[in-house]
């Protein structure tokens, strides 16, 4: 049983790996896109904010990441959460 729950964890981390989730601060002015896993992926950045404040600029970067890894987070527990409702003990970590 311990090998096959492991091959379920490498499939359920090679799964989110391929997700995409995506975080915005200042009403999509900034984007964040990152795996299933929060690792960063990309920022776009509307033009209009290049000739504005920077510190404006660096909350909103800083708020889009933040949420962009928040939501990946949840998305891994769910996942978590879906394995380990199929085994009779809880598995001792988490993503």
């Amino acid at each position: 049983m311990g090998q096959q729950m492991q091959g379920r964890l490498a499939a359920m981390q090679s799964e989110l790996a391929q997700r995409t989730v995506t975080g915005t601060a200042g009403g999509g002015m900034v984007t964040v896109t990152a795996d299933g896993r929060g690792q960063i992926r990309s920022i776009k950045i509307d033009p209009s904010l290049l000739g504005g404040d920077v510190e404006m600029l660096e909350d909103l970067v800083t708020a889009a990441v933040a949420e962009v890894q928040q939501r990946a987070a949840d998305i891994a527990q769910d996942e978590i959460k879906k394995l380990q409702s199929a085994l009779p003990f809880p598995l001792p970590f988490s993503l």
